[in-house]
């Protein structure tokens, strides 16, 4: 018998066992922003409640400002408590972040959670926070060497998703909301809940097909009214979506978009209560008031805008303008109650697939638009960032019939003797 290498059949069984472990390790996809500074942006979390919360538990999760989280989704803060109302089950809310550049890459690392009896990675990234994470991230966040050991009251960092792209799309202002993938979504159906466009979403993700899966997560661009404050300024870079406000000076000031407007419109808010002067100099007006003179030449504007907040300080600045015709009235977002129940129509309901009258799920034909890309390759003119490389690839073994992976492996291994 020739001598054979004993060392041969041992050899293919452990490259079979790793190429079917890569195949089970498939983690979500999310688009990756590379940065170079350290600025921080302006960015939104598509967030799913795992239960009942407290609006203050919800932005506790996130260690943001309860208000944000209700201007953002446009619920009326004038109701009494209301940071303390409880919120529903299967909730879908907006959640602002300032995104970070960390390690090259653009994220959110501020988040800490605090580990409770019976916590687990898995049970933090998918049910807590609603896979906007995984538990790998979270391990590698925190360098933790025996993940089925937490302390109970441990703090843990949890790295959520971000992107920003200077602020624009196409061009035009816009805010990132990162939104992960539900089983029932189709890339059609998440571009018209969000008033974009199927083209507009894969160059965003750098995707080579329409194809998306539950877990994965998409960066949907957002048309919005950007600020122009200094940087000095506290809030300097603010920017927010059409149909949603936000508070800024310390709950003095209430910025607001518009339904179809790109201009950012401040007034005195309903919770200002000790603010510094919010007068323009030299005039009467105070912030957000207009005054509009029709003459033969056009419409002489007068306003008194808000231009950030810095030490303690409102800003304001008096602009005047000649405009061809005078301005409508300003539109503001409309409010909604805070919610206590969620149906399927309701504003709080994650983007679903288009549905039919009758309520089925429509068939949406998964079409590529020309892009003179292949599968896995950033379509033309796609910005940096890309989904990961590794993801791609796993994908692509994972798309290889489990059947013909096994049949080539076995004509691969040589006869042996036992």
């Amino acid at each position: 018998m020739p001598n054979r290498n004993p060392t041969s059949f041992s050899s293919y069984v452990a490259l079979c066992f790793m190429i079917f472990s890569n195949v089970a390790l498939v983690t979500s996809k999310s688009t990756i922003e590379p940065c170079s500074n350290s600025d921080s942006c302006n960015a939104l979390l598509g967030y799913n409640l795992y239960t009942d919360l407290k609006v203050a538990e919800v932005a506790s999760l996130f260690q943001v400002d309860p208000i944000s989280i209700l201007t953002a989704n446009a619920i009326d803060i004038s109701y009494p408590d209301v940071e303390n109302h409880i919120l529903p089950s299967n909730l879908f809310l907006k959640i602002p972040i300032l995104c970070s550049c960390v390690d090259g890459i653009r994220k959110s690392v501020s988040t800490k959670y605090k580990t409770r009896p019976q916590d687990t990675l898995s049970s933090i990234a998918d049910s807590i926070y609603a896979g906007l994470v995984s538990a790998d991230q979270i391990k590698e966040a925190n360098s933790i060497s025996d993940p089925s050991v937490l302390d109970v009251g441990e703090n843990l960092v949890v790295p959520l998703p971000c992107t920003c792209f200077n602020g624009t799309d196409n061009g035009l202002p816009a805010i990132y909301l990162s939104y992960v993938v539900k089983a029932v979504d189709t890339l059609a159906g998440i571009a018209a809940s969000y008033s974009t466009t199927i083209t507009d979403l894969m160059n965003v993700n750098a995707m080579g097909s329409t194809s998306i899966k539950a877990g994965d997560i998409l960066a949907v661009p957002l048309s919005a009214c950007a600020s122009n404050f200094p940087r000095y300024a506290s809030d300097y870079g603010m920017i927010v979506p059409n149909g949603s406000y936000a508070i800024t000076a310390s709950h003095c000031v209430q910025c607001s978009c518009g339904p179809g407007s790109r201009n950012l419109y401040c007034m005195p808010s309903s919770l200002a209560v000790s603010c510094s002067s919010m007068q323009c100099k030299s005039s009467n007006l105070k912030l957000g008031n207009v005054t509009v003179q029709q003459s033969s030449a056009g419409c002489n504007v007068t306003s008194c805008a808000y231009g950030g907040y810095a030490n303690g300080t409102i800003i304001t600045w008096l602009s005047s303008s000649l405009q061809p015709r005078c301005p409508g009235p300003q539109q503001f977002p409309p409010l909604l109650a805070p919610p206590t129940h969620v149906t399927r129509d309701s504003a709080f309901a994650p983007a679903p697939a288009p549905q039919s009258d009758g309520g089925s799920t429509t068939t949406v034909p998964k079409t590529v638009p020309s892009t003179g890309s292949l599968p896995g390759l950033a379509p033309a003119g796609a910005p940096i960032g890309s989904t990961s490389d590794a993801s791609t690839l796993v994908n692509l073994v994972a798309a290889v019939p489990t059947a013909l992976m096994i049949f080539l492996l076995i004509k691969l291994i040589p006869p042996f003797s036992l």
